[in-house]
């Protein structure tokens, strides 16, 4: 093991990397936390010499993951309504798996753990096939049939080009407006035929329990919502992008917290994910918390 302050300097360097692998792996920002600081007391008592930190703690916080992904499977069976991954905020300098979508990751969630494991390795994260065979303990042409099957899942939800960041703010504040006002002549503009709106409240807040399907039954839900007696406006708290989409996070009536990200393809809004969970949307508390005192948290 290297010396001290050099182990420490190797794992912080990977540090961002294992955060977005185990991310993607989990579908929370919770648990990714939870995983790459286990990764980090593994790390440090290792009593050998690291050829390669990168794969060594890549390995490492694959399995961890894959560990937790058993236990969390059983979980979904009991949450209550929709289940959504955890919002992820913010930008940053851009990553090879930065078009990894909400979209796709909702297509991720269809895939085995192992499926999961592969693709983001070796088609995201670009571990070669050897070594994502060595993580899995599998041989390679297993693995290599776990990609391709995995690939054949996702292989639709991969976003067909990049939305510029002023474009994708314009989208979010549009769409914003429109549904706080019930305006559904803007809304039909913007909305595709097909389009689904996904809500997950886990049971904590209410919200949807199956998803909405279709643009007239989405039309005449916002048409509803603003409708609603004594229903105060939703209350813009900024723009932001949600897992590479547009999106924004708002207060909802009664102060609810909620994030939405909006899926876009062919100039049309064909996905609308909203979380409402306060457990999922924590890390989003103080983000915005800290841009500005009093936001809430």
């Amino acid at each position: 093991m290297p010396e001290p302050d050099a182990a420490t300097a190797a794992f912080e360097a990977q540090r961002p990397r294992l955060l977005r692998l185990a991310y993607r792996m989990t579908g929370s920002v919770a648990e990714a936390e939870d995983v790459v600081q286990d990764a980090w007391l593994r790390w440090q008592g290792v009593e050998r010499a690291v050829d390669s930190p990168a794969a060594f703690l890549t390995r490492i916080v694959t399995r961890l993951c894959l560990d937790r992904l058993k236990s969390a499977r059983a979980r979904r069976e009991t949450y209550v309504g929709a289940w959504l991954p955890e919002p992820l905020v913010g930008a940053g300098e851009a990553e090879p798996e930065d078009d990894l979508t909400l979209t796709l990751m909702m297509a991720l969630e269809r895939l085995s753990p192992l499926e999961r494991a592969a693709f983001l390795l070796h088609d995201v994260f670009g571990v070669a096939l050897s070594d994502v065979a060595s993580t899995l303990d599998r041989d390679a042409a297993a693995v290599r049939q776990l990609a391709v099957r995995a690939r054949r899942h996702v292989r639709t939800a991969r976003p067909r080009y990049a939305i510029a960041d002023a474009e994708a703010e314009r989208i979010a504040q549009a769409f914003f407006a429109a549904s706080r006002d019930g305006n559904t002549q803007a809304l039909g503009a913007m909305l595709a035929q097909d389009v689904v709106l996904h809500s997950d409240g886990g049971g904590r807040v209410i919200a949807f329990r199956n998803p909405i399907t279709g643009l007239a039954r989405v039309l005449r839900l916002y048409a509803g919502l603003r409708r609603k007696p004594g229903a105060e406006p939703a209350r813009l708290l900024r723009p932001m992008l949600i897992d590479g989409l547009p999106g924004f996070a708002s207060l909802d009536r009664g102060e609810v917290l909620q994030t939405t990200a909006l899926a876009v393809e062919d100039g049309r809004i064909r996905a609308i994910y909203i979380m409402r969970n306060p457990d999922k949307l924590r890390h989003v508390a103080r983000i915005l918390a800290q841009e500005t005192p009093g936001s809430p948290h």
